[in-house]
């Protein structure tokens, strides 16, 4: 594999956004409409959210690079969760979230995810957290599948919000 997965800097903001805008809706769940889809990247996704993220420093954003452009990417929250639901059954300190991590379509099978998920994960325990979680939507078998065989294990449930609509997760683990 000729990919390099390193950590991202402000200057991959606008690639970063733009494998976000086309990997995003090939995750969403079923029923989730284009309006929603939308909504929900330019309020998540956009560059100017990249920014965000890559200037926090509670927040690690991972790179593959493919031929000199960005294929897929990992956004790490090395921060306690948020949400209570997800809380009750993530009790592990310090935890870090795999909150995004996505691969364009081109680059499926061929290793790019695997190489993001070992670094995310090295991440993850390079800064100290016991564990990692992450939540995937109930109606995702592939996702759910690589997850598994990167030591991931469903731990509950949680909602999540596409646009005005309302989906079901599972709140997935791994504990090092």
């Amino acid at each position: 594999m000729d990919t390099i997965i390193d950590r991202a800097g402000l200057d991959d903001a606008d690639a970063l956004a733009a494998v976000a805008a086309a990997t995003f809706p090939l995750a969403c769940p079923p029923g989730s409409t284009p309006a929603d889809e939308a909504a929900f990247i330019a309020a998540n996704l956009s560059t100017d959210r990249f920014l965000d993220y890559l200037a926090d420093p509670a927040r690690v954003v991972i790179k593959a690079v493919h031929d000199g452009q960005i294929v897929g990417y990992a956004l790490l929250n090395m921060m306690e969760p948020a949400d209570p639901t997800v809380a009750a059954v993530i009790t592990e300190r310090p935890v870090t979230e795999v909150s995004k991590m996505y691969v364009l379509p081109g680059q499926h099978g061929n290793g790019v995810a695997g190489a993001l998920m070992r670094t995310a994960l090295d991440a993850a325990r390079d800064s100290g957290s016991v564990a990692v979680w992450l939540g995937v939507n109930q109606h995702n078998a592939r996702a759910q599948r690589f997850y598994g065989k990167h030591g991931f294990e469903v731990a509950g449930t949680k909602t999540f919000t596409v646009g005005a609509q309302l989906h079901h997760d599972y709140v997935m683990r791994h504990r090092f």
